[in-house]
């Protein structure tokens, strides 16, 4: 299938004239997939027409950053679901060497311009960049595993997990993107600030067209995981032209995206869109503050539909691995900050010997 967006990658062969497509690698852990993986993954696929994602094993991660808290399995799905994908590599080394490119048939690597460094403080991408097969994009500035990370051990009842309020993991969180002499810009938590322009780079651009069953799905999708990938394929799967409406995130499954959909699926949403079906999962509904069901109308209209994604991850279940295992998480981040900080000095007094 021919993911949304996905045409058109801007390499050699875009333009014809007979050339061989050009072959992309990207490679990383995509532990807790956020919009800044995405906006590398999009960035990287515009640099050619074919895109090869490589994603290490739990134990490559565990040996060289700690613990995950996706399992590989989840991981790979997660990544496979993104639509500038167009495969995945499953347990990729974790330093990036010729051979793998070579293997893969790549004739580049991408990635942010950031750092990565092994166990030993080494640059995982070092040979590729000294032979010239390494191409830089732009990291996302704002969004960072170790923020989301940091976000949900802040969670209580009072937002959307029901983990009890009197664990100890409060005092935990101050110490995400913290080391003892500093703030690494790679690892340190900053805000993320959202623009119109930010937005339209995840637009398929792609309208309706007449056939289509227009799906409409509502939802927070708040820490997009694999039980949401699940649930929108399983949508997805509904008709044999699907053109699936849902809010705040863009992947494979979804067509357009409505930012600040209303709660309660009104009459009004569903003239606009046109809507055919909306689909919800097994989750359970919230009633909106007046206390009605948000899904009141499609229900009238015959048109409402419970969709069970297979899934049983939850928001919840991950924020109890992250608790889990706070203490090995804390000592990760501070790691990797450390490491980052001595390549930044190390490069500081490169520079001032240089003048």
């Amino acid at each position: 299938m021919l993911r949304n967006g996905a045409a058109g990658g801007g390499g050699a062969a875009a333009g014809g004239g007979g050339h061989r497509p050009v072959r992309v690698w990207c490679d990383g852990c995509y532990d807790m997939v956020h919009y800044g993986h995405s906006n590398q993954l999009r960035q990287a696929r515009a640099m050619g027409d074919y895109l090869i994602v490589g994603v290490h094993t739990d134990e490559e991660i565990a040996k060289h950053k700690g613990p995950p808290v996706f399992t590989q399995e989840e991981r790979y799905k997660m990544v496979q679901a993104i639509k500038w994908v167009d495969e995945i590599a499953p347990g990729a080394p974790y330093v990036t060497t010729l051979e793998t490119l070579d293997k893969y048939s790549c004739d580049f690597c991408v990635h942010g311009d950031d750092i990565t460094l092994t166990i030993d403080g080494k640059d995982t991408y070092e040979e590729v960049k000294t032979s010239g097969r390494y191409r830089e994009c732009k990291r996302t500035q704002g969004v960072s595993t170790t923020d989301l990370v940091g976000r949900m051990l802040l969670m209580t009842k009072a937002h959307h997990s029901n983990i009890d309020e009197d664990l100890d993991y409060r005092k935990h969180t101050d110490n995400f993107g913290k080391g003892p002499k500093g703030h690494s810009p790679w690892t340190g938590v900053s805000q993320f600030l959202q623009t119109s322009q930010k937005i339209i780079q995840f637009a398929s651009g792609k309208e309706p067209e007449p056939g289509d069953t227009i799906i409409y799905v509502a939802g927070a999708f708040d820490l997009f995981h694999v039980g949401h990938v699940d649930f929108l394929e399983k949508v997805h799967r509904l008709a044999e032209k699907p053109y699936i409406i849902v809010g705040l995130h863009f992947d494979q499954y979804v067509s357009e995206v409505v930012i600040g959909a209303p709660y309660a699926v009104t009459a009004d949403l569903l003239d606009h869109f046109r809507v055919t079906l909306v689909c919800h999962g097994m989750t359970e509904v919230v009633p909106d503050k007046d206390g009605s069901d948000p899904y009141e109308e499609p229900k009238r209209r015959g048109i409402f539909q419970l969709v069970d994604s297979g899934s049983n991850l939850t928001t919840d279940l991950i924020v109890q691995r992250i608790i889990k295992n706070r203490l090995e998480f804390e000592a990760r981040n501070q790691k990797k900050e450390a490491k980052e900080l001595a390549v930044l000095e190390a490069m500081r007094r490169l520079e001032e010997e240089k003048h």
